[in-house]
């Protein structure tokens, strides 16, 4: 009978699918290979079905098993965002704040909310990365961290809770050494071509979350950097040109060493706006700090929209 189903059977078969096969699902939830192919034989004599083809070298899904895999997570993501909510009831202060924030964020923003925390919870230690693209919430998968900090739509997880914080303004920039500078006019629009046929530096995703995905890459030639410090420096350097948060390059661009592609097709006046989010898990409870954390970045969307 279906109310015969536990949480474990559910469990051993999304690690079994996600980790393609039963002995790299047993790894995973660091049982006996025995164990997981019980539990998943179990599961298939309650359903009454065959979840997975073990016909070939590696278990595949037959389309049952293909049709019940979403229920079976969406099972236990109820259940997890349940029990987290159960371990939050009277949870104290954490000691430490775990934060990743996007690289494309103000950090000075998140500096501000932090000493809004720090003043009122004084003996938590925050501990911050700054991580491009997925990054920010593969640690927030991992566990790595309490709250996050991304920017850009083209990255979601189901498991994830994104609230809009405002939007970041990212601009193409250029040394004044470089080529293309020289053919930025005053009130002047730049095709893309001329823009296109120039070396583009591009920021590296350094998870699998944009495997097989290239964002607002528009030049075939391309240098990658796996951080957005060697990708200023290497624009700086006159190397080629690409995208960086206003934030950062505004003294370059005030002082003359950079300056914008005022090109339509990088956006209205050369300047396009990512939306920015503050992102924790369904599944956990955030504790007193992180959600203090949250309040102030989410305080302060006003300025974000503005930087």
């Amino acid at each position: 009978m279906i109310d015969t189903l536990t949480l474990n059977q559910l469990r051993t078969f999304i690690a079994i699918a996600e980790a393609g096969g039963f002995r790299a699902g047993a790894a995973r939830l660091r049982r006996a290979q025995s164990a997981v192919s019980h539990a998943v034989a179990s599961l298939e004599a309650e359903l009454d079905i065959t979840l997975f083809d073990r016909s070939g070298r590696r278990p595949v899904l037959t389309p049952a098993g293909i049709a019940l895999l979403e229920d079976a997570r969406a099972i236990l993501l109820k259940v997890d965002t349940m029990r987290a909510r159960a371990q939050g009831v009277g949870m104290g202060l954490e000691l430490e704040l775990p934060v990743v924030v996007d690289t494309l964020f103000p950090l000075p923003l998140v500096g501000q909310a932090l000493l809004a925390v720090h003043q009122r919870y004084p003996s938590v230690r925050a501990q911050v990365q700054v991580a491009p693209l997925g990054g920010p919430l593969v640690a927030l998968l991992d566990g790595r961290c309490s709250l996050s900090v991304t920017v850009g739509d083209e990255l979601n997880d189901p498991r994830l809770t994104k609230e809009p914080l405002g939007t970041v303004a990212v601009v193409p920039v250029v040394a004044a050494s470089h080529a293309l500078a020289d053919r930025v006019r005053p009130g002047a629009r730049m095709r893309v071509e001329d823009i296109t046929e120039h070396l583009q530096i591009v920021l590296s995703d350094p998870t699998p979350m944009s495997t097989g995905r290239d964002f607002n890459v528009l030049s075939p030639q391309t240098f990658r950097v796996g951080t957005q410090e060697a990708k200023l420096a290497l624009i700086e350097a006159g190397l080629g040109w690409g995208r960086l948060p206003l934030w950062t390059v505004k003294q370059a661009l005030d002082d003359g060493r950079l300056v914008k592609l005022p090109s339509r097709s990088l956006g209205p006046a050369g300047e396009s706006r990512q939306q920015a989010y503050v992102v924790h898990r369904r599944d956990r409870v955030r504790g007193p700090a992180a959600t203090a954390l949250r309040d102030e970045l989410l305080a302060r969307h006003a300025a974000v929209r503005g930087a």
